[in-house]
């Protein structure tokens, strides 16, 4: 079969290493040792279509991991998001897939292991984005693996037929995976960090709050999503708008035999009916009594994962990559009061929140008061209250990115850090995002900390306490400041206290006020991607 073994002297032969199903060759570029397109688990089509999945077949001789693996079944973005966000397409179907970087191929580094879960609103993305390259990882002393995992009706259709959350449960095959092998690529299985942005930290909130995933990952970084289920309701509506345009039955036996590109143009136009503002039907993780047994986030309010060290942030304007593409923050502005209303009837509440936002930001437009507001509500105000409910023992550690890209209108926009934390903002297609010029300082110190949590549980500043610090990364050199959205954030803790009722999630949450009017479904612009319907949230972005 194959060699643990590698010559990790000379580096002059491609390293090979033994999985559990059978050898894999990779390749060393600039010192690291790169495997891709590993199967972690067997292509999830045919007889396997919408089940959850299952070992790969072995292989006999060398299996060469020199590309990426195929990516799973995804629309394309619009137009307009396509010109900033890079979602490379791999074809086949062996599309649950990892990969690894590490600095010594070998048994006996022990090295500590970094997994990133990537982001794209559970519809999109790949762990072939190049902005995802983990080389700087590596470079600094860290195993990085990258998992493929199931997307949209594929991942997150919900049936009467099939068992729910695939995508989710590729992801935790993927991380016994990464158990039970990477040490044989030099990582050690007992200093696991996951890591994820947007929907991937949506993912990571599931897993630690899942009994299965227990004593998979020491560690957890949420970046721009909260730990949330969605409601049942929003993804069978998904599901049963697809099968009206389809005219089948709304079963996964009936999805099986559409034509796979059938299925995915007929995902995107129904997704359009969804807004990251008012919701709408939307894929996304929910409650199914075995892998998520409950809501993650009153599981870990109550208590759970308390050994999971957090590391935990957003960054400062979220809402301007759903908004800027496409003029839609000029035409928020100009919608002025029914946009206000539209934001009101989304986060359900009164005329207080909207009034206290402007008397905290009296120069701001309507456009950054509504993407404020539904940032908070839906991303700031959980991640915040997870913060609370640590142990002493293993604090969370919190993060702000505040620096403006260098495209106009973005700002600190929603996915921008991910070319800084992974210290690939040399790359064309982190500049698509971040603009010509990006700061490499701050991509070294953003990265650094990020390694420093991986292998010491704190990134190098004050852990989260009554004073509520948080780690801003903007424009100079990184500082911590003391509670800077605490006056929005107390807003909504008046707000729930006028309902008469503890905040939660905002799908259960009681709405103090009754919905506005239909007239507010004018701030739903149709070009908006397919995001499921929490900011940030349940519904995150690339």
């Amino acid at each position: 079969m194959a060699v643990d073994a590698v010559d990790s002297v000379s580096r002059t032969h491609d390293p090979v290493v033994s999985t559990p199903y059978g050898a894999v060759r990779g390749r060393y570029e600039d010192g690291v040792a790169v495997f891709r397109g590993i199967p972690y688990a067997a292509p999830p089509f045919g007889a396997r279509r919408f089940r959850p999945p299952v070992p790969p077949e072995p292989w006999d001789g060398v299996r060469d991991a020199g590309e990426f693996g195929p990516t799973p079944p995804k629309p394309p973005y619009s137009e307009a998001f396509a010109r900033l966000l890079a979602d490379p397409v791999v074809p086949g179907d062996d599309c649950l897939n990892l990969n690894v970087w590490t600095p010594e191929p070998c048994p006996g580094a022990r090295l500590p292991v970094m997994v990133w879960i990537h982001g794209g609103a559970l519809t999109r993305g790949s762990s072939a984005v190049p902005v995802y390259d983990g080389h700087a990882f590596a470079r600094d002393g860290v195993v990085l693996v990258s998992i493929n995992y199931r997307l949209g009706v594929e991942g997150y259709g919900l049936f009467p037929d099939a068992p729910p959350n695939a995508g989710l449960r590729d992801q935790l095959a993927a991380l016994e995976w990464v158990r039970e092998s990477i040490a044989r690529f030099g990582g050690d299985p007992d200093r696991v960090t996951v890591f994820g942005e947007s929907a991937g930290a949506i993912s990571i909130g599931a897993l630690l709050a899942s009994p299965r995933a227990q004593g998979l990952f020491r560690r957890a970084v949420l970046q721009s999503g909260p730990p949330e289920a969605s409601e049942r309701d929003k993804v069978r509506r998904m599901v049963r708008r697809m099968a009206t345009r389809l005219k089948v039955p709304a079963t996964a036996r009936a999805f099986a035999a559409v034509d796979r590109a059938l299925l995915l143009r007929t995902q995107a136009d129904v997704a359009r009916l969804s807004s990251p503002v008012l919701g709408g039907p939307a894929f996304g993780i929910v409650v199914d009594g075995d892998l998520v047994p409950r809501d993650p986030m009153e599981a870990l309010l109550e208590g759970c994962a308390p050994d999971v060290g957090l590391l935990l942030g957003w960054t400062s304007e979220e809402y301007r990559l759903w908004l800027a593409p496409g003029g839609l923050l000029e035409r928020v502005d100009r919608l002025g009061p029914v946009a206000l209303a539209g934001a009101m009837a989304r986060c359900r509440c009164g005329h207080e929140v909207p009034r206290g936002y402007r008397a905290i930001h009296p120069g701001a437009g309507t456009a950054d008061l509504v993407g404020q507001m539904v940032t908070d509500h839906l991303l700031r105000v959980p991640l915040h209250r997870l913060a609370d409910a640590r142990p002493p023992r293993t604090p969370a550690y919190v993060y702000e990115f505040a620096w403006p890209s260098n495209v106009p209108g973005l700002g600190a926009c929603h996915a921008l850090e991910l070319g800084f934390v992974f210290d690939t903002v040399e790359m064309p297609q982190a500049a698509q995002l971040a603009g010509p010029g990006a700061p490499q300082e701050l991509a070294d110190a953003m990265h650094a900390a990020w390694v420093r949590f991986a292998v010491e549980g704190d990134p190098g500043w004050q852990a989260w306490d009554a004073s509520h610090p948080v780690r801003i990364f903007g424009a100079g050199a990184p500082h911590t400041v003391l509670g800077p959205r605490d006056r929005e954030l107390a807003l909504w803790d008046a707000e729930s206290g006028r309902a008469g009722a503890p905040l939660s999630s905002p799908e259960s949450t009681p709405s103090p006020r009754p919905r506005r009017p239909r007239r507010v479904m004018a701030v739903r612009p149709s070009s908006w991607p397919p995001l499921p319907p929490r900011a940030g949230g349940g519904r995150s972005r690339p």
